[in-house]
């Protein structure tokens, strides 16, 4: 083990958990990469069939003493949360997969125009999905197959966002992990009480080199832009 984080609360730890444990359902033998400095803690995964990397940012109880980077199991770092403690353990470092060694950069990132709104981001997943299990009844039985339907997977997360480059793989990503849910924030006084009330998604894309980057409340989904130049190095390490 290579030591102990504390979170700034439960349900910092809950959030990463969830995150976690959604990584592990699509890949048992999920790996993510960890970075801490100052009061935060950046989380990138890749769950495989996206070909995107998700980020999810912690927030720490108190900045880090010394700088972490390191690449660990993420069954067993998800193992390792308490979240009424607020804390979990270091696994031991693994042998980083290669997406692990190229990340998004540092800075530099500038926001584009055109982005739509958390639901109907939603309902473009939802109109994919629905489209996807259409084409694939519709298959004659002989080409019902794993690469025709990779075929139709590909035309459909291929297409790009409203009138924006980002490729629907990204927003069902963020999607499937968690990042498009609603934020409840506000509270309202109702007949039985205080209840909290939804506040507006704010949502963003942004770019910086060959990079985009889908970022949320919850997390961020980057990707590689088409025919663009890979960027190097990390994202800041800072709550989104």
């Amino acid at each position: 083990m290579t030591g102990q984080l504390r979170f700034a609360d439960s349900g910092e730890a809950a959030d990463l958990a969830a995150f976690l444990g959604r990584l592990v359902h699509y890949d048992r033998a999920a790996a993510v990469r960890l970075q801490a400095g100052g009061g935060a803690l950046a989380v990138f995964g890749r769950p495989p069939s996206f070909d995107v990397l998700a980020i999810r940012t912690v927030r720490l109880a108190a900045p880090v003493g010394t700088p972490l980077d390191v690449t660990v199991s993420a069954g067993e770092l998800l193992e390792s949360v308490d979240e009424g403690a607020a804390a979990a353990v270091v696994p031991a470092a693994v042998t980083g997969p290669p997406w692990a060694g190229v990340l998004p950069p540092r800075g530099g990132w500038r926001q584009l125009p055109g982005m739509p709104g958390p639901e109907a981001m939603r309902a473009a997943v939802a109109e994919a999905v629905a489209e996807f299990r259409a084409r694939d009844e519709a298959l004659p039985p002989q080409h019902r197959t794993r690469s025709e339907r990779d075929r139709i997977g590909r035309d459909i997360w291929s297409r790009t966002l409203g009138d924006t480059e980002l490729p629907l793989r990204a927003v069902h990503a963020a999607q499937s992990l968690g990042f498009l849910r609603p934020v409840r924030s506000a509270v309202a006084a109702g007949p039985a009480g205080p209840a909290p009330a939804a506040a507006p998604d704010p949502v963003a894309l942004l770019a910086a080199g060959g990079w985009l980057r889908l970022r949320t409340p919850y997390g961020s989904i980057a990707l590689r832009r088409p025919g663009g130049a890979a960027g190097l190095g990390a994202l800041q390490v800072r709550p989104v």
